[in-house]
């Protein structure tokens, strides 16, 4: 059995994680995973966890939180008709190729490598929400043919990288090709649930040292935090969503922008050993 003061201990920091990345998540529209990534790693290392596959537990059970807000997210957006399911059913098939790429990828990899990875993908997640702008375009329309199937594996391979859904990487590129805000926010929710799905199955077999993991820890997924983390996002994100009807989120995007830019530079710091 886990050590009880233990059990606390991650209660306690996990109860404050799942509670600031639902305010954040309702607040600024950002995926939790972007959040949740780097505060489980040092939640994770200061309670004693630093093993060569830490990042791996990380990334398995911020997408496990992933199915689970994401479905919510899909099924309440499609209520309201802005999900296009069309760019999801196409774009399904070469995602979940990628997903299961990154999780056969991730697996091999240590995780200091993993911390690397998220660091620098982090910074340009960083950089495009500090500067981007919304009339930036590639295109007038969703690439098909072979850009679409280069460009959707990409997005579910580097978003099991990082532990992440469909946001991050899936609403900038919509909105580069000239879908609406809020259609490519409802629509990457569905890129979410693909990615997360496949990712979560194999992060399942994967084989972690039992020294090296956090208790009730299955595969890479640990079950305290994700139990944890959805209870207090459920509760604290419609907090956030009131607080972005009150105020301008814009000038805090741009300073959450600049909080994820520091967080990924100091996990790529730790990554190369400075």
């Amino acid at each position: 059995m886990p050590d009880t003061m233990l059990l606390l201990q991650m209660l306690a920091l996990l109860l404050v994680i799942g509670g600031l990345a639902g305010v954040l998540a309702g607040l600024l529209g950002v995926g939790g995973g972007i959040v949740l990534v780097p505060a489980f790693f040092y939640a994770f290392q200061t309670l004693g966890y630093d093993g060569p596959q830490l990042m791996q537990i990380c990334l398995a059970t911020s997408l496990a939180t992933i199915i689970v807000t994401s479905i919510r997210s899909v099924l309440s957006h499609n209520k309201k008709g802005a999900v296009d399911w069309h760019i999801l059913k196409t774009w399904m098939p070469g995602i979940v190729i990628g997903a299961i790429a990154g999780v056969m990828v991730a697996a091999s990899l240590r995780s200091t490598v993993l911390q690397g990875v998220f660091g620098v993908l982090g910074i340009v997640i960083g950089l495009y929400l500090g500067l981007g702008r919304s009339d930036w375009r590639l295109g007038p329309a969703m690439p098909r043919g072979v850009t679409r199937g280069l460009l959707s594996p990409i997005l579910g391979f580097l978003s099991v990288l990082m532990g992440i859904g469909g946001g991050s990487f899936g609403v900038p590129l919509m909105s580069l090709y000239g879908v609406p805000i809020h259609r490519a926010v409802a629509t990457a929710a569905g890129f979410g649930v693909t990615i997360a799905v496949p990712s979560v199955i194999g992060f399942l077999f994967l084989t972690i040292a039992p020294e090296n993991r956090p208790p009730l820890t299955f595969g890479a997924v640990n079950l305290v935090a994700f139990v944890v983390v959805i209870a207090m996002t459920l509760i604290t994100a419609p907090w956030g969503v009131k607080l972005a009807h009150a105020m301008d989120p814009k000038p805090l995007k741009r300073v959450f922008a600049v909080f994820l830019t520091l967080v990924a530079l100091n996990m790529l710091r730790k990554a190369l050993g400075w």
